[in-house]
């Protein structure tokens, strides 16, 4: 399956426009193209699916409309922002939050939720961290709302305050947009502003418009319209020598040539506020994301560089830094900002590497042959003269395969090669023929 992309004209499901995919097979297209939903790669999460040449009916149409206005939000956003003020001046003994329908509730809603599982005594604690007050959403290819540990979380923000940053677009990333929100709140020197982009409505009842965008990032959707655009706008216009950056936390089971799309659309935005010098610049980024994806990220970004910092999360099991989790995190920050600029604490192991001129994980020894730090995942890799590149620890040269893998691995597998094109050395995830179409 490969995708096309946005399409002018492309019909809509609840998600916004769908995106045009192929079918491949061995890295030529096969069969009609379709459109299907742009945030859900399992059809059971949003069914959408259309050919391409298909001419549809009226009265499918009209359904398909009216579809689509079912599956919106209860509330608008205005309507909640309303909400929540009601909300803030009840006595704490009347504040309740439907666990079910994930909503605040106002006394006279109470009666209609009846039979549901309620939090009684809602603090203005709780209500200035919502990820905490929410569930996540663990669909991993849609939401997948894996949410930054406070460790992660501090870090980033101090590293974004020492690199000077004083605005920070949010996608996806609703922990560190809740650390910045509640230090403004509290602290009155504290002056970085942050406005969250993301999937997830639900926290429209804890943030105004100009604080929260409903905001689909595998088609650069903005369910609110122009309006919300503008918003986006005006806060990526940068008054006063603010300087801005954009954070990411995409799903990791989400396409990277979709997001990559989106996020070169929202840089176009940041050029387009027509600031001087600006026309052949991107704008500052840190896109958090899985080691194995770097390939990926840089045929499309080739300005990038991945740092070794392990991001962790809280209520990932895998994912946590250090022994706390069942393996070492692999997810780390992929940044257009010059590498030596982005301070790695020495306390958990880090380390400058004159070379490289960048910091390392302790374990990522200089390889003389390489002229590089070439781990990925923390431990010490070794050089391999027939691979001409540094592997993995684990892995050892096979003459038959004639590369470096694993011991026990069967031969015969690798001359299956990629699905897309057929060749050996790549999964059909990581081939360089999907990113260019």
């Amino acid at each position: 399956l490969s995708l096309l992309g946005a399409a002018p004209g492309a019909p809509s499901c609840p998600h916004g426009p769908a995106l045009l995919f192929v079918k491949t097979s061995q890295g030529r297209e096969e069969g009609r193209r379709f459109y299907a939903c742009s945030a859900c790669r399992d059809r059971r999460d949003c069914n959408f699916f259309q050919w391409e040449d298909e001419k549809v009916s009226e009265t499918r149409l009209a359904a398909r409309e009216e579809y689509n206005r079912n599956h919106q939000p209860s509330f608008t956003h205005r309507q909640n922002v309303d909400r929540y003020k009601n909300f803030v001046l009840l006595p704490l003994s009347k504040r309740r939050f439907c666990q079910e329908c994930q909503q605040l509730l106002l006394p006279a809603e109470w009666e209609n939720h009846s039979d549901h599982q309620f939090l009684c005594d809602i603090t203005t604690a709780q209500l200035k961290s919502p990820s905490q007050l929410l569930y996540p959403l663990e669909n991993k290819k849609t939401n997948a709302q894996y949410l930054f540990a406070d460790r992660s979380c501090q870090f980033l923000l101090n590293l974004l305050i020492d690199l000077g940053f004083r605005r920070v677009l949010s996608v996806g990333t609703p922990r560190l947009h809740e650390m910045i929100q509640s230090k403004a709140s509290q602290e009155e020197e504290f002056s970085v502003r942050s406005l969250l982009l993301d999937i997830d409505f639900r926290y429209s009842q804890f943030y105004t418009e100009d604080e929260f965008c409903h905001y689909n990032m595998f088609n650069h959707h903005f369910f609110g319209g122009e309006a919300a655009r503008e918003t986006c706008r005006k806060f990526l216009y940068e008054e006063n020598g603010e300087r801005i950056i954009m954070v990411t936390d995409p799903p990791f089971g989400g396409l990277v040539e979709a997001l990559a799309s989106s996020f070169r659309k929202l840089m176009a935005m940041w050029r387009e506020t027509g600031k001087e010098g600006r026309d052949n610049k991107e704008m500052p980024m840190f896109w958090i994301f899985p080691y194995f994806f770097e390939s990926r990220i840089l045929d499309f970004f080739p300005s990038f560089s991945m740092m070794d910092y392990q991001v962790d999360y809280d209520n990932h099991a895998l994912y946590k830094h250090g022994k706390t989790g069942r393996r070492q995190s692999p997810v780390r920050i992929f940044t257009n900002l010059t590498p030596s600029m982005i301070v790695l604490p020495e306390e958990e192991g880090y380390r400058f590497c004159t070379v490289c001129q960048r910091y390392v994980s302790s374990g990522n020894q200089h390889c003389e042959i390489c002229n590089s730090c070439t781990s990925k995942d923390g431990r010490q890799w070794k050089h391999c003269v027939l691979c001409k590149k540094c592997v993995k620890p684990s892995w050892f040269h096979c003459n038959n395969c004639n590369c470096c893998t694993l011991q026990m691995h069967s031969c015969e597998k690798t001359d299956v090669g990629c699905f897309v094109c057929g060749k050996a050395g790549h999964k059909r995830s990581a081939c360089p023929s999907l990113s260019h179409s």
